[in-house]
């Protein structure tokens, strides 16, 4: 619960309305009430800003004049409401100290600030900073360490050999760690490489739900600091991804594939093995990356969707495509 006026100075906005008014959680601009803040990033929905019944309402300063409620004029209305939503969480705050029925290796180092959750697992040798929290039923491994602030969502299995740095959050149902998809044929079946490598993941990073990250075959696996990887991604063995890139669910990245910084990867991208894509690229929805890419910029390969009639015939010419690209080759070789 803030008032517009502490709003105001905790985001350096400029305040156009009363300062006492107080507002206590967050809401969209459809819907808000007198007593939620909201905000306006696309002129698209200006429609909504005229008729909203929100408390206030950040905008930048081209929607001053068709806001009828308190504003708080800000450059990046997004990003300031993103701001806001840490002053009005509403998650649980875990008490410090280990749980009862968790199981806590004498051997592992937890600070007195620590929260250690029912049924969870700390092995041997782990580090658990300040301040971070275990949540129910989750697993640390041999050897790892957990960095101050860290949250861990339950049902968490974090092998041994992983390295978390602060304030980096793991939700519910990952896997970071695992092994590698590594097997050589031997004739006659399938020859295991055991991945002896680690995890190294940096600070202020934040994994989705049921992403699994694997360990390296030899070296670590690494995220780099600032990373966001949404829900149900696939990082293999090796990978490297740069500071502050940012990944859509669903996409998957095969072993040894370098990622570089300030990257955006849409939903469902597959990124081939042992190859590298550089900063500041953006891959579309759906894209298949199967060579390096080496300049900043957008690139996309999926088709988007289409009637089903128009679907087909496309399809159709697609296959002959080879065949006709022949006979225009035959065609100018003749013209010559």
């Amino acid at each position: 619960m803030l008032t517009l006026g502490e709003l105001a100075e905790k985001l350096d906005a400029e305040l156009v309305g009363e300062a006492s008014h107080v507002v206590d959680a967050l809401g969209t601009i459809q819907s808000a009430a007198s007593s939620q803040l909201t905000f306006l990033a696309n002129p698209r929905y200006r429609s909504f800003l005229e008729q909203t019944g929100a408390g206030a309402v950040l905008i930048p300063e081209s929607q001053r004049e068709y806001c009828p409620v308190a504003a708080l004029i800000v450059k990046d209305p997004y990003l300031s409401f993103a701001k806001a939503s840490a002053y009005f969480e509403v998650a649980p705050q875990p008490q410090a100290g280990v749980h009862p029925a968790a199981v806590v290796d004498a051997t592992a180092q937890i600070a007195a600030s620590a929260s250690i959750g029912p049924n969870a697992v700390v092995e041997a040798d782990v580090t658990v900073g300040e301040g971070a929290v275990i949540m129910a039923n989750s697993v640390v491994g041999a050897g790892s360490r957990i960095g101050d602030q860290c949250r861990i969502w339950p049902n968490v299995t974090i092998y041994h050999g992983v390295t978390l740095g602060p304030r980096t959050i793991i939700h519910a149902n990952c896997v970071i760690g695992g092994d590698g998809f590594g097997f050589a044929f031997n004739g006659a079946g399938w020859t295991k490489l055991h991945q002896v490598g680690g995890v190294t993941i940096g600070a202020d990073v934040e994994i989705g739900a049921g992403t699994t990250v694997d360990r390296g075959a030899i070296e670590d696996t690494i995220i780099g600091n600032g990373v966001i990887l949404d829900n149900q991604i696939q990082v293999a063995h090796n990978v490297v991804i740069g500071d502050h890139t940012a990944i859509a669910g669903k996409a998957g990245i095969a072993g040894s594939a370098k990622i570089g910084s300030f990257c955006l990867i849409g939903g469902a991208a597959g990124i081939a093995g042992h190859i590298e894509v550089c900063d500041k690229v953006q891959i579309l929805a759906m894209s298949l990356v199967s060579s390096s890419i080496k300049e900043p910029g957008t690139y996309g390969s999926a088709l988007p969707v289409d009637s089903q009639s128009r679907y087909r015939r496309n399809v159709a010419r697609f296959r002959n495509l080879d065949d006709l690209a022949r006979r225009v080759r035959k065609l100018e070789r003749l013209s010559d």
